[in-house]
């Protein structure tokens, strides 16, 4: 016969950790769902002006950012105004090849589709605007949208 040892006391068991490969992988794929990577490290001075009329660019696959502002680095490129193009400074110059190596990177009957979205810091002068405005026109980019933040509206 066997003898029982009552007078032990019961260990608590360990707790079960079946589920565990279930939950991190579920917790995985909500934040590769769920965050969105940014496309370009600004590296110009960003605070859009406001604006109360705002309409949204429907599909952003066919709209090409241009960004002028001051840069974030002043003391490696001074305080003038500076485009910049995908994460790089460009000049005016660089404006028709950036657009043009945007076309071809699409499809020949979305071309007509395309939108170029200038991204203007508030404090920058018109001056290096207009004249990537006629870089863009001497290119035929002649759909061009302003990007801005609405403006709230205190009653």
């Amino acid at each position: 016969m066997s003898k029982f040892n009552k007078d032990k006391e019961k260990a608590t068991p360990q707790v079960s950790t079946a589920s565990l490969p279930d939950i991190v992988f579920m917790l995985l794929f909500f934040f590769m769902v769920s965050t969105v990577m940014r496309e370009v490290d600004l590296k110009v001075k960003m605070e859009p002006p406001e604006a109360t009329e705002i309409k949204k660019l429907e599909n952003k696959n066919l709209v090409n950012y241009i960004y002028i502002g001051t840069p974030l680095e002043t003391k490696i490129f001074g305080t003038s105004p500076r485009i910049q193009l995908n994460d790089a400074f460009a000049n005016v110059k660089d404006v028709q090849p950036y657009i043009i190596g945007k076309r071809e990177e699409v499809n020949e009957a979305e071309i007509p589709l395309l939108t170029t979205s200038l991204k203007v810091d508030g404090d920058t002068e018109m001056g290096i605007v207009t004249d990537v405005k006629q870089e863009l026109r001497e290119v035929q980019a002649l759909k061009i949208s302003y990007s801005t933040r609405e403006k709230v509206v205190k009653q």
